[in-house]
């Protein structure tokens, strides 16, 4: 379990990110989806903050999912489980764990966007306005940790072997790096296989149409599947981030689920409301009341609000 622990860590702390940047900084120049876009946009050093200081905290929630998981392993999977989900072929278990752990990772994530006490929590990552490599950092470390708990708990208790759950971690890593990745990539027609930046970008959309979609971290197909898919051909959203009051610092972030606020338009049911004859559409009512809500009240409107994140 140490083992497993050393390699997740890893790959959050100042190591992986100067790897990301020898990666990602020419990437983004060489296919840039928005040129006029710099290296050092908006708010960028609030993002190196999290890849700085995220991950003492995801190590110590990680020291519980890996004790966690050990105890489920032993009491709920019976031990010849585990011996056959270890002995498989390793590719065999890389698919097996790449599917099971996108499977709880998909409704993880649906849930941090239903519940409004946990939207909270994921409206930091939803911040971001403008999108690049660094902007997947920004992420509340509750969110982080009970999102990769649900994810990765299944392959700790079945007992996949060391080599697939570190194989695993840093697909996950740099995959999830370039989703948040400032390029003009869809994958043409893998984009329904694999989750591309367009995808991502998507789900990052402050647009009512993109709200509740896109959950899955890899497998687009698992949105298909459950109806939460859009992404429309050949197109880009045209605004990013939330129209909650989210704070734009570090440490404010940390504070910001736990303070009284007025659930979002973003974290509404996602059944689609009945809307009487002669009223305006959902999504223009929701728009509408937002905006009069913003001017009276003075809070930060969607293009106030302060981008940043980390989906991972």
């Amino acid at each position: 379990m140490s083992k497993f622990l050393d390699v997740i860590s890893s790959v959050i702390d100042v190591r992986g990110f100067l790897i990301l940047c020898l990666v990602f900084v020419p990437l983004e120049r060489l296919f840039a989806l928005h040129k006029e876009q710099g290296i050092f946009r908006k708010w960028w050093w609030n993002d190196l903050t999290y890849v700085l200081f995220n991950g003492f905290f995801i190590r110590a929630g990680m020291v519980v999912l890996v004790a966690g998981a050990g105890v489920v392993g032993r009491l709920a999977v019976p031990d010849d489980v585990r011996t056959f989900v270890a002995g498989q072929p390793f590719w065999l278990q890389l698919v097996e764990a790449l599917i099971l752990a996108d499977l709880g990772f998909y409704f993880a994530h649906r849930m941090f966007h239903s519940i409004p006490f946990l939207w909270k929590f994921h409206a930091i990552h939803h911040s971001i306005e403008e999108m690049d490599w660094l902007a997947g950092s920004r992420i509340h470390p509750i969110d982080q940790i009970v999102t990769k708990g649900i994810s990765l708990l299944p392959l700790f208790a079945l007992g996949f072997s060391t080599a697939t759950v570190v194989t695993f971690s840093w697909i996950f890593f740099f995959h999830s790096t370039l989703l948040h990745a400032n390029v003009r990539w869809n994958f043409g027609p893998l984009r329904w296989l694999i989750a591309s930046p367009n995808y991502h970008h998507w789900h990052h959309a402050n647009e009512p149409a993109a709200y509740n979609k896109n959950y899955a971290a890899q497998l687009p197909l698992l949105d298909k599947l459950f109806g939460t898919m859009h992404m429309p051909n050949g197109e880009e959203p045209a605004k990013l981030g939330v129209d909650d009051p989210v704070p734009k610092t570090y440490v404010a972030h940390l504070v910001y689920p736990f303070l009284p606020s007025k659930t979002p338009a973003q974290c509404a049911p996602e059944a689609e409301p009945v809307v009487e004859q002669g009223s305006a559409s959902a999504p223009e009512a929701s728009a509408t009341t937002t905006q009069s809500t913003s001017e009276q009240t003075g809070a930060p409107s969607k293009t106030d609000a302060f981008e940043v994140s980390f989906a991972r």
